[in-house]
């Protein structure tokens, strides 16, 4: 097992997950994953808090000395932590993996230590940031005169706008996902029907062979 942030086969940042965190609101960080070696290297996310939060992807490949970016999303949530303080965590654990592997074709196994596979691991904090209480930095730096003020707002801002981006976003995958379950409905009702009617083509078919044979037959 590796420290925090980086192993002999991959390197994450942030080294730590921060979220803004508004009460029904959700809010998401992004983690960029970077494959340090010539070899193919499989990733999975696991976290101490699966309810909680949203990860895509949360097992890949990625390929020699690429990059990919998770998204986590923490779901909406209905009263904030005592102290505002997170003692979630996540564990991003990585291996080498044959050349041109796909992420459907990894084994079961994979990640799983007795499988007598070189497993490492890197371990992830979650901190959460208040907006009210950004907003009194803010001010303060502004009665201060020292510019710290205007940066907050402009970082409080920006997290708002990604957040607000990261929930269009999840809406518009869930509506992807209901068409699409609709449209694979639909289409085996049409293979239904299909086979429904070819069914009584053959039927009629044979029917009407069976008939000219009765009336070729001699009485």
């Amino acid at each position: 097992m590796s420290g925090v942030g980086e192993n002999q086969l991959i390197s994450i940042v942030p080294d730590e997950l921060k979220f803004l965190f508004e009460l029904e609101k959700q809010s998401y960080c992004d983690l960029k994953v970077s494959n340090k070696t010539e070899n193919y290297v499989a990733f999975k996310v696991k976290t101490t808090s699966p309810k909680k939060y949203f990860v895509r992807p949360n097992t890949g490949v990625i390929q020699p000395w690429d990059s990919c970016i998770i998204r986590v999303t923490l779901q909406a949530q209905r009263e904030y932590p005592p102290d505002m303080q997170c003692k979630d965590k996540f564990l991003l654990q990585s291996t080498v993996v044959p050349p041109h592997t796909d992420v459907d074709e990894l084994p079961q196994d994979t990640f799983t230590k007795d499988s007598g596979k070189t497993l490492t691991e890197c371990k992830l904090k979650v901190s959460y940031i208040s907006s009210s209480t950004t907003q009194r930095s803010s001010e303060s730096g502004a009665t201060n005169g020292d510019g710290t003020g205007s940066e907050t707002i402009s970082t409080i801002q920006r997290l708002k706008e990604e957040r607000d981006a990261a929930v269009k976003q999840t809406q518009q995958l869930q509506h992807e996902l209901e068409m699409a379950k609709k449209r694979r409905k639909d289409s085996g009702n049409g293979l239904s029907l299909k086979l429904a009617a070819l069914v009584g083509l053959i039927g009629l078919i044979i029917g009407f062979i069976l008939k000219l044979t009765l009336a070729s037959s001699p009485t």
